[in-house]
């Protein structure tokens, strides 16, 4: 466990030492998973996550999934999961703020996960493919699509060598496949209302592909009863993403909140999950 712990730490060296802010939020879920013929499992999940700082509600999301496995050391999976955003003053395009549930963000995804025991060790690496449709209508699709489309890569050291508490570590990078992108001409110039330096900008579409997020995380199954499985956990999240500022048309960028925005996110979480 020491050296889980260990290992833990360095991992969030890179991560801190690249990222422009650090926050923190909280994650909690509960959910149950069904037999439904050999091999075959169906699971499901309700997740509440905090804003950043514990400010307010993130977001809460509905995820259901159906999980396969051909022969013992391999799974496919296929899921879909309701994300509702929580939004505090979010500005309307009528200039009205509203706060609430506001419209949500569905995404489909599959993946494929290998499993080697090694004694008390287990390894396992799982790949996922994922689409998440924005249903925001007063998203600008010059800044990101409206559909995103990721590939997420999860490699996961487990440790089975205590009756009933599996601690275990895990690293994941997730890569932005569908990114926008675009092109700029002429000199820098100013609005006249607001001031802000922009230049003439020409969208190119959805061709830029960057990982925009570094995951690491700690944690431990325990199995309080015969069906009952709690997991206390640390993740810590370096998030990279690519700022484009445009205005609706996509004809200026402006450069004041233009480049990399990095952050470092530590979300401490629990996970509770009831199997039949």
């Amino acid at each position: 466990m020491k050296r889980l712990i260990a290992a833990a730490a360095l991992l969030a060296l890179p991560f801190s030492a690249g990222a422009q802010s650090f926050v923190v939020a909280g994650r909690a879920s509960a959910g149950a998973e069904f037999k439904i013929a050999k091999g075959l499992e169906l699971s499901f999940e309700e997740e509440v996550r905090s804003a950043d700082s514990f400010s307010a509600l993130g977001s809460l999301r509905h995820d259901l999934s159906f999980s396969y496995k051909p022969v013992k050391f391999l799974k496919v999976g296929l899921g879909y999961t309701m994300i509702n955003p929580w939004k505090v003053e979010k500005e309307l395009s009528n200039g009205v703020p509203f706060t609430g549930f506001w419209d949500p963000k569905h995404r489909l995804h599959a993946d494929i996960s290998g499993v080697v025991r090694l004694g008390d060790w287990q390894l396992s690496l799982k790949e996922r493919f994922q689409m998440t449709y924005n249903a925001d209508p007063d998203m600008n699709i010059n800044q990101n699509p409206r559909t995103a489309i990721a590939l997420k890569s999860k490699a996961t050291v487990k440790y089975r060598g205590i009756k009933h508490f599996e601690p275990y570590l895990s690293g994941e990078v997730r890569t932005f496949l569908n990114g926008a992108w675009g092109s700029t001409s002429g000199a820098a110039q100013t609005t006249e209302k607001t001031k802000k330096v922009f230049f003439d900008y020409t969208p190119e579409g959805y061709t830029h592909i960057y990982n925009n997020r570094y995951r690491a995380e700690l944690g431990a199954e325990i199995r309080l009863a015969k069906h009952h499985y709690l997991t206390p956990y640390l993740l810590m999240d370096f998030c990279s993403d690519y700022e484009i500022d445009t205005n609706k048309e996509g004809t200026r960028l402006f450069v004041a909140t233009t480049g990399w925005e990095d952050v470092l996110r530590l979300s401490p979480g629990i996970s509770y999950v009831y199997k039949f």
